[in-house]
């Protein structure tokens, strides 16, 4: 894998030259082509690609007056000043591309955002407008320029005149506009806010569930702490693990609230529409351009963490683990809802980097600090150490959860099937079964359990007929899951119903085609049909993987011998 990298990089960097060469104006090739002018373009380039911004930066630096003949330096160079954190070098160089005629969409909008920060809101509504007229066709540079406008305009004009001008917005985005609603009629102190705010949260079609978050601090902005509090928990009886609501309960009992949102505040309004913008560029996998907006998010409102939690995810997701551990460990710092989620996020990137015991350490740690555990940290901890081979301790705390919450809790089955799973790895298979039984009694319909109960069942010879049936039903429950597709044809394969097992073991391995125990299986199934030259191709390739644990070797060695 790492020489294929070494070779596309290569291949990337000789169409940049082609590319980079035939875009420059004849008479500015002498000052560029330049061996180390060529490397700095080219390694800022893939450095940039790579999210790797302070080293893009580094190199594009040096490239000072490219913009003039290479158009794309601009925006390039302008990702890496801003998603390094530089945002007032962006600004000076945004200002430096208008002085020569080179502005561009994001030059246009640094320098809105910079005067919309400095309150200077006459400029900041002349470069949103330029972004406006620009008519660049791709949909969400609209959406964007469209409500920064707006939002500048609004301070000069009422209540009703503000929401003819929202109302213009292009119908496709009819969530985003009944946001921006809720924060008009409170940047405008309606007495309707309180109603817009209900029906927004409120949505059943929509999950709206962070502007709770958003409807509890105006309550307590507007004096309204009382009716901020009983709201703030039947937010939480709806979505206990919302990470700003958890956050903001302990704040209010601990009375250090922070005006991290204010709807009074554009700045504050205009970083949440760039959030919204960059969550989107998040979930397509724009990381580059997901990374901008947050950034731009932040500087606008530097108080709310919210942010950093997508920025830290970003990297996560491209495996830059070292970037996402320093912001993850800097959000852990503002208070204890951020430190429990931090210091887990940390110890999912050490399970990464293969340190699991500095992980079960640093999450272990995080667990005695907290004087008022909350059932969730409970779970969250004991599932932990389920996942991480700590079987025993993992029962400790799931028994400690289950004795304290009633059978209809949403965890009560997810807590014993935790522990029933943990007694099964033990070998304590009675107490296994009686946990994973009384799962599914509270909550039928978890495919998941289904298929491991039946599958131990399998495993075991007894109940096969039985848990066939069951493992139907998991099956509907989750059609194309490949666990469960390679339980149902290993029932088969019990009962001696080859053909039916084949069907049902050839799609698993299909779906799963690394996985040692599914080749195994198929495997199996192919003998058992006939096919003994394919077969033993599948239990050689078995003993390949890296995932076989040895004590399946030895069998699949013994098969390659003897047969079935």
């Amino acid at each position: 894998m790492n020489v294929f990298k070494f070779h596309l990089r290569i291949i990337i960097q000789f169409l940049f030259v082609i590319t980079f060469i035939s875009s420059l104006g004849a008479k500015n090739i002498d000052q560029f082509n330049e061996e180390n002018y060529i490397s700095n373009y080219f390694s800022g380039v893939i450095y940039l690609n790579e999210n790797n911004y302070r080293d893009s930066y580094k190199n594009f630096d040096k490239l000072n007056g490219l913009e003039e003949s290479h158009s794309n330096y601009s925006s390039k160079y302008l990702y890496s000043l801003v998603n390094s954190g530089r945002i007032k070098d962006a600004y000076k160089y945004s200002k430096k591309l208008e002085q020569k005629n080179l502005a561009n969409f994001e030059s246009n909008l640094i320098i809105g955002i910079f005067y919309l920060k400095e309150k200077q809101f006459r400029l900041a509504k002349k470069y949103f407008l330029k972004l406006k007229n620009r008519n660049s066709g791709f949909l969400l540079s609209e959406f964007i320029s469209e409500s920064l406008l707006n939002w500048t305009n609004f301070g000069d004009l009422d209540l009703l005149s503000s929401q003819k001008k929202l109302n213009n917005l292009d119908s496709r985005f009819e969530n985003l506009k009944n946001i921006q609603n809720v924060f008009l009629q409170c940047f405008h102190n309606s007495p309707n806010t309180d109603f817009f705010y209900k029906k927004l949260t409120a949505d059943p079609n929509t999950d709206f569930s962070r502007y709770n978050y958003f409807y509890v601090k105006y309550l307590i902005n507007v004096g309204k702490t009382e009716k901020a509090i009983q709201f703030l928990n039947f937010s939480l009886t709806l979505y206990p693990r919302n990470l700003l609501l958890n956050q903001l309960k302990i704040d209010l009992i601990d009375k250090k609230i922070k005006n991290s949102f204010n709807c009074q505040n554009q700045s504050h309004i205009v970083a949440e529409i760039l959030y919204i913008t960059a969550n989107a560029l998040s979930s397509q996998s724009f990381y580059i351009f997901s990374n901008f907006y947050i950034n731009l998010s932040k500087y606008l409102n530097d108080d709310f963490q919210s942010f950093d939690t997508l920025l830290a995810e970003n990297f996560y997701k491209i495996s830059n683990y070292g970037v996402a551990k320093a912001i993850y460990t800097e959000i852990g710092k503002h208070g204890d809802a951020y430190l429990w989620y931090a210091t887990k996020q940390n110890a999912r990137i050490l399970l990464k980097e293969n340190k699991k015991e500095k992980a079960l350490k640093l999450l272990s740690k995080a667990y005695e600090k907290i004087l008022t555990k909350s059932i969730y940290e409970t779970y969250d901890y004991a599932d932990f150490l389920k996942n991480n081979e700590k079987f025993k301790y993992s029962i400790k705390f799931y028994t400690e959860l289950i004795d304290k919450i009633e059978p209809s809790h949403s965890l009560f089955p997810k807590a014993l099937e935790g522990r029933g799973v943990s007694y099964e790895r033990l070998g304590k298979w009675k107490k296994a079964e009686k946990d994973l039984l009384a799962s599914l009694e509270a909550s039928p319909d978890q495919a998941y359990v289904i298929n491991y109960l039946a599958y131990s069942w399998i495993e075991q010879g007894v109940k096969i007929e039985q848990s066939l049936e069951m493992l139907k039903q998991a099956n509907r429950l989750k059609a194309n899951d490949p666990y469960i597709i390679d339980s149902l044809g290993w029932a088969f394969y019990k009962l001696k119903r080859f053909k039916e097992a084949k069907k049902y073991l050839q799609t698993a391995v299909e779906l799963m085609p690394a996985d040692p125990i599914v080749n195994d299986h198929f495997g199996d199934v192919l003998w058992k049909n006939g096919k003994k030259i394919q077969a033993r191709y599948y239990w050689n390739y078995v003993l390949k993987l890296k995932n076989t644990k040895q004590e399946q070797k030895k069998i699949i060695e013994e098969k390659l011998i003897l047969g079935l």
